[in-house]
């Protein structure tokens, strides 16, 4: 059982006129909802893209070298950003990745979607016809809010307001000294 004082995530969800059922369940679905490092790292690559001062394309080595990605794998996520409209690529010595897109334009929601798929806590929130005991369940419409309510939050995110934050959190780290 999970200890809620202790717990770091959200208060589970409720409905009206319902006792929260979620108190008394597991949190094993969880594992479920954990974003791969390719989703995380894609962000990151695009958060880099987006602070940058100069809207000129970027190395991915001083990408690589900034957010502390192995280049290999960097190489890896370009592709679908690609093919998504996200980014452009230009190869030569003044070559890199730009982005396409507007970051205000971008939301957390699309990108995390590229790389992960569908965001749900659980396979039959993901795909409504992957469970046939969906009529019958009671948490069904439980894992259906909460997909709906996690695609809302991460919709609400834009690359630029990730960039913002960055930014903030990078100038207020840049003042800390550790000997």
């Amino acid at each position: 059982m999970a200890n809620f004082a202790q717990d770091p995530l959200p208060p589970p969800l409720t409905t009206p006129g319902h006792h929260n059922i979620l108190r008394y369940i597991t949190y094993d679905w969880c594992d479920s909802v954990k974003f791969s490092a390719k989703g995380i790292y894609g962000i990151r690559l695009l958060v880099d893209l987006a602070t940058q001062t100069e809207r000129r394309p970027v190395s991915l080595k001083s990408i690589a070298q900034r957010q502390q990605i192995p280049l290999a794998y960097l190489a890896q996520l370009v592709s679908p950003l690609i093919t998504a409209g996200i980014i452009s690529s230009a190869r030569g010595q003044r070559g890199g990745i730009a982005l396409v897109r507007r970051p205000e334009e971008l939301t957390l929601q699309e990108v995390i979607a590229l790389y992960e798929g569908p965001i749900a806590p659980t396979d039959c929130a993901a795909a409504r016809e992957s469970c046939e005991r969906m009529a019958l369940c009671a948490l069904h419409d439980v894992w259906l809010e909460l997909a709906a309510a996690m695609n809302r939050c991460l919709s609400g995110i834009t690359l630029r307001d990730l960039s913002e934050r960055h930014q903030i959190k990078s100038a207020t780290c840049a003042y800390h000294y550790h000997i």
